[in-house]
């Protein structure tokens, strides 16, 4: 019998749908994930359902890890408890050797039951690039926790572990992961099938990369976005956080340009160290047999709206990359199938032929390979805190926010307006789609736990 396939799961931190220039943002550098877009399927409406706090990155991995709805995930993700089985743990159970390396941040307990083999571990949320405290892999998943930060270095409700095993000064950390992983997929001498899951840090702030990379972006050739705002039109409840504090208000586009040719730099560097994992599968003969799924945790804004960060529902927000390729998914496809980041693991269940843990939620992407009509889903509902929600079809999307005791309503006509741009919840000939994903959104309410009455007193969604 043929061996299953292995996987190398490449997650980024914090980039957005539009960075891949084969799928048409010319402005940016990608040769790796752009080989990956002809190798697979590219999915392009890929979500995440959206975060519970501002570090918007704990859910999302939590959710990407357990396959589990927002309101099904406990402690905002920053722990995954025992009774959901992780991808990590599904994939051992099926005689996978499983190797973990980069952020995780989802607590050390879960960490420790997911993977059979590890370096270069980071259990926090953001450091510095250069200087990464990091675990090496404890067969025994003794890793300790420490107490917090001080919360004014990153979101008070996070934890961050200061007492790493080493500190290694002077290497990039997307670097260290992707030499990690080599070094991994050199050294093993397992006959079992793997995965790999690689988990950069890049390109969350602060944004600093080899100065090659930076090179390779001019800010005055880099145009602003077309929805760039100096500030957000009105109060969304979150415009202190310190992702907004990144950059003065108003902002300005010397500023704005000069934020977007970083995060490019950034993005660029990480295709690279990609481009160094792929070519080591090549090298060591294990690529034909290897599926390589690359995603991000959620978007950035970087002058959208007026907003720096990610703690919205717009599109710049939630609306993340996903390409899969290898064996079993067809080449050089896109789908515009509605799907989540909890649809990756049954997906790769699906795929390796694993049997999809009872615990798991998502639905599996492998009928929209090769079927351009397959939907998936009919609507995405999105949620921010206690303050956001929202719900999309294939043309229209409503917000609605619940901010001091008051509420404000966005519809967008996302075929004309794809940045969101003109709010036509108040026209009159749009009262249908208000209503209709008004309802939407009350499913995500009764079917999917969304508890939150500090919201639902200020917006009492009818059935």
């Amino acid at each position: 019998m043929a061996q299953s396939p292995n996987i190398v799961f490449f997650f980024t931190d914090d980039q957005r749908f539009d960075t891949i220039a084969a799928l048409g943002n010319e402005h940016i550098i990608t040769p790796t994930l752009d080989s990956l877009v002809g190798e697979g399927v590219t999915f392009t409406n890929a979500y995440i359902m959206g975060g519970t706090s501002g570090a918007v990155c704990m859910p999302s991995r939590a959710m990407l890890h357990t396959g589990r709805t927002l309101f099904h995930i406990e402690n905002q993700g920053q722990a995954i408890p025992t009774g959901h089985t992780t991808m990590g743990e599904c994939f051992q159970q099926a005689g996978y050797e499983t190797f973990g390396t980069g952020k995780w941040h989802n607590g050390t307990e879960s960490y420790a039951r997911s993977f059979s083999a590890g370096a270069e571990i980071f259990f926090g949320g953001m450091e510095d690039h250069w200087n990464v405290p990091a675990h090496d892999f404890d067969p025994e998943g003794k890793y300790e926790s420490r107490l917090p930060r001080c919360k004014d270095m990153y979101y008070s409700n996070e934890l961050e572990y200061r007492h790493a095993d080493h500190v290694t000064a002077g290497k990039h950390s997307s670097e260290l992961f992707a030499e990690a992983t080599v070094d991994f997929l050199k050294s093993r001498d397992d006959e079992r099938p793997f995965f790999a899951y690689v988990s950069f840090m890049a390109p969350h702030d602060p944004r600093t990369m080899p100065k090659q990379y930076l090179d390779m972006y001019d800010p005055a050739d880099i145009p602003l976005p077309e929805n760039f705002m100096p500030k957000h039109p009105f109060d969304n409840g979150d415009l202190k956080t310190r992702d907004e504090r990144l950059e003065a208000w108003p902002r300005t586009p010397d500023a704005i340009r000069r934020h977007i040719a970083e995060y490019y730099a950034m993005i660029t560097h990480a295709d690279a160290e990609i481009g160094k994992v792929i070519d080591t599968l090549k090298q060591t003969g294990q690529y034909e047999n290897t599926i390589i799924v690359f995603a991000g945790d959620n978007g950035l804004a970087l002058g959208q709206h007026g907003l720096m960060g990610k703690q919205s529902v717009y599109e710049h927000s939630v609306h993340v990359p996903l390409l899969m390729a290898g064996p079993g998914v067809p080449k050089d496809e896109r789908s515009d199938a509605f799907c989540y980041l909890i649809d990756i693991f049954p997906t790769l269940c699906e795929l390796t032929r694993t049997p999809i843990p009872g615990t798991v939620e998502g639905q599996t992407l492998v009928p929209a390979m090769g079927d351009a009509n397959e939907t998936i889903r009919d609507t995405l509902v999105l949620a921010y805190t206690h303050i956001h929600r929202g719900a999309r079809d294939k043309r229209w999307k409503l917000i609605e926010y619940a901010v001091g005791g008051v509420r404000t309503t966005q519809l967008f006509d996302l075929e004309n307006d794809p940045h969101e741009l003109t709010n036509l919840a108040d026209d009159p000939a749009c009262v249908e789609h208000v209503e209709r994903l008004r309802r939407e959104v009350t499913r995500w309410r009764d079917e999917l736990g969304d508890t939150c009455d500090d919201f639902w007193e200020v917006v009492p969604i009818p059935a």
